[in-house]
């Protein structure tokens, strides 16, 4: 795709220029779920998508990319328009944005102030990518094969920015430093400012011939698989850092990391709270009267219980393992009673036989309860006149 093809970054994020840090970590987490492949298989619209708002955000998420994109759009950040290298600026010529400013304001390498070697090593920047597993993969750690994109040297001319079988020179009018002083005469007398070098625009050194692969930056943007190893009890949406496995460095500097951000997949049956699991399991209203050994699930395989509706109870270590394998939660199972629905004629005469043969016996909790209100009220006021129906279900009462 060309440049001018290219959407412009805020746009794909669907921030505003001046969003913070925050704002475009957030929209690019919502966006990589939206459009990652695993929640969209076989849709070549989402694939785009999803390759377009990942670049943009390694473009927003750095700062020095992103204040070169501010400053000369997609050509600013692109390795192949010499934009690639970090500082540097993607045109070529006599002018130099730089040289304009320090020009204009003055450098400060007259006060005594240290310059930075444009040629010293220096680490590569993070790149994010993200990834979804199961419940279980999560609970019991897995591996995963993932594919990202990431800034690698250039293989043709090993990172040098050079031609095969040529180097780099140091540059004659700074000297290898990218910096040259200048004398300036105002009306406190003469100060000496410092500015960037318009020869090798404050590179430090000058490519003749530059590699035709990487167009002179020595990056190149390549896509990389690995197979990543989940620890077991990770949580959703947590990061991971994968040391080494980022963008390049510069000047022979240590890569960057690769940040994993890993989703996990809602479960059907099991809720995760802390390091327990929690299930619900419904019974049918004979099983509840008649009592029932129960199949129940875990991470583990299926268990039988013999349990009552309403009860609470737990199976110990049964839950997810801690990360660093500190041993493992529990699993708490929740009981309840499913009332039967859309019954028949005949269904309904069957459970209004039953009601009418059943007494107290069979309702030992209702019959409590009724005999606590019943002691509540014997004991009020004698301003109040207290009325029962026959069957002492309901209880009724007027204040005079």
């Amino acid at each position: 795709m060309s440049l001018a093809d290219k959407r412009d970054y805020y746009e794909v994020m669907g921030v505003p220029k001046n969003a913070s840090e925050d704002e475009i970590k957030k929209a690019y987490r919502k966006l990589a779920k939206q459009y990652h492949p695993d929640l969209n298989p076989n849709d070549k619209v989402a694939e785009t998508r999803f390759k377009e708002v990942n670049e943009a955000y390694e473009v927003l998420s750095d700062k020095e990319k992103r204040a070169r994109y501010d400053q000369f759009g997609h050509a600013g950040v692109d390795p192949n328009f010499g934009g690639g290298a970090a500082g540097g600026s993607p045109f070529q010529g006599d002018f130099d944005f730089g040289d304009i400013f320090n020009s204009v304001f003055g450098g400060f390498g007259g006060f005594g102030g240290r310059q930075a070697n444009p040629n010293a090593p220096r680490r590569g920047t993070d790149t994010e990518t993200s990834i979804y597993i199961s419940f279980e993969e999560a609970a019991k750690g897995c591996k995963q094969t993932i594919t990202f994109q990431h800034v690698e040297n250039c293989e043709e001319c090993s990172g040098s920015g050079a031609k095969k079988g040529t180097s780099a020179t140091t540059c004659s009018n700074c000297g290898g430093s990218g910096q040259v002083r200048v004398n300036q005469r105002t009306p406190f007398g003469v100060v000496q400012t410092a500015r960037t070098c318009d020869k090798c625009h404050g590179k430090g050194k000058i490519i003749e011939q530059p590699c035709k692969e990487c167009g002179g930056t020595g990056h190149v943007r390549k896509k990389k698989t690995l197979e990543i190893n989940i620890p077991a009890g990770i949580a959703n949406e947590q990061m991971l850092k994968v040391s080494g496995q980022g963008n390049a460095g510069t000047n022979g500097g240590p890569a960057g990391d690769l940040l994993l951000v890993v989703n996990v997949r809602p479960h059907p049956i099991f809720t995760r709270k802390g390091n327990d699991v929690w299930c619900e399991i419904p019974l049918t209203f004979t099983q509840a009267a008649l009592g029932a050994e129960i199949t129940v699930p875990t991470l583990d395989g299926d268990v039988s219980y013999s349990t009552q509706p309403g009860d609470v109870f737990k199976l110990k270590g049964k839950g997810i393992e801690k990360l660093g394998g500190r041993g493992r939660g529990d699993q708490f199972v929740k009981v309840t009673i499913e009332v039967p629905k859309n019954l028949s004629k005949e269904q309904k005469e069957i459970l209004q036989s039953f009601e009418s043969t059943a007494n107290e016996k069979n309702y030992a909790k209702r019959k409590s309860f009724f005999d606590k209100i019943k002691d509540k009220f014997d004991n009020i006021s004698l301003n109040t006149n207290i009325k029962r129906d026959a069957n002492n279900s309901c209880i009724s009462f007027l204040f005079l």
